[in-house]
């Protein structure tokens, strides 16, 4: 068994993507760990399903619910913070639930960011996280920051019904990573026997290798059968293509400034920081491809209309 070197793990996001790999490769080791959800019937548990051992559950309204937020952190020392839904107080609500870490006396903190995080960033959401990251540093934590680039599964769902990923992305690289090398490195960084090693830390989770969205098409035209394209759509092209979504207008810019941050060449860094912590490398795109095909099978039978 592998336990924190500083005790009980709260883990938010728990049922989703993300929280719900970590959960599992916490439990896999002997972590004693808090999963901290909305919604308590969406806990991850056992193939014959009994919980994971070794768990408890919280329940929380989201981060803006103080109260539940605080009541899930209480006596814990280390908490793994993922992000929050896209909306026009993501800020706000990232802060509130860093604020209702300290209230609680949680002593560190992971939280996983973006790449690319900066006040000029061009995408907004990196923006959203610049901002986090500085309210965190400023927390009195002791905090590490994981930036992970746009998932292998994200890029995926921009296939639209017409088998063509649209978006002003022009012949820039992303380098996009898999949810399972995310919740490798956070395991390792939260499982470390000498957890001040991570201290004040920043890393880059990126996939292997940088790819244009028309080698995206075409690996996933490879995989399925159908013939996926990319379309260079402009900037106003892009915003008029996605008016009728009903999407706010904070997650129609970050849905498109998504596709301009790769033009601009902000997603195509490569980082080995995967390998370093994790012990073997990051899978890239056609290898997420291979291993998990029920993640793009409805490409199979025609796309469905991805948000970005």
């Amino acid at each position: 068994m592998r336990w924190s070197a500083d005790g009980l793990i709260a883990v938010t996001g728990a049922s989703g993507r993300l929280g719900s790999r970590l959960a599992f490769r916490l439990a896999a080791e002997g972590a004693h760990q808090r999963l901290v959800v909305r919604d308590p019937t969406r806990v991850p548990r056992l193939g014959d399903g009994r919980p994971l051992p070794e768990c408890e559950v919280a329940v929380a309204d989201g981060y803006e619910d103080v109260a539940g937020m605080r009541a899930a952190f209480d006596g814990v020392p280390t908490a793994f913070l993922v992000s929050a839904r896209e909306s026009a107080d993501r800020v706000a609500v990232h802060t509130a639930a860093i604020d209702a870490a300290v209230a609680a006396g949680v002593e560190r903190l992971v939280y996983v960011s973006f790449v690319g995080a900066a006040p000029d960033a061009t995408f907004t959401f990196a923006r959203h996280h610049w901002a986090t990251e500085q309210h965190l540093r400023r927390s009195g934590l002791r905090w590490t920051i994981l930036r992970d680039n746009l998932y292998h599964q994200a890029l995926a769902s921009f296939v639209g019904t017409d088998d063509v990923i649209r978006g002003p992305a022009g012949d820039g690289l992303v380098a996009s990573v898999a949810h399972d090398d995310v919740a490798d490195v956070a395991t390792a960084v939260l499982l470390d026997e000498d957890p001040h090693r991570h201290d004040g830390v920043t890393y880059d989770v990126t996939g292997p290798i940088a790819l244009s969205l028309t080698q995206v098409a075409a690996l996933l035209t490879l995989a399925t059968g159908r013939q996926i394209r990319y379309h260079a759509e402009t900037v106003e092209e892009a915003y008029a293509s996605r008016a009728g979504l009903g999407a706010s207008d904070v997650e129609l810019e970050g849905w498109v400034t998504s596709y301009t941050a790769i033009a601009a060449g902000e997603l195509e860094h490569v980082s080995h920081d995967v390998s370093r912590l994790v012990g073997r490398p990051a899978r890239s795109f056609e290898q997420w491809i291979d291993d998990y095909p029920l993640e793009w099978q409805h490409l199979v039978h025609g796309g469905r209309a991805g948000p970005g």
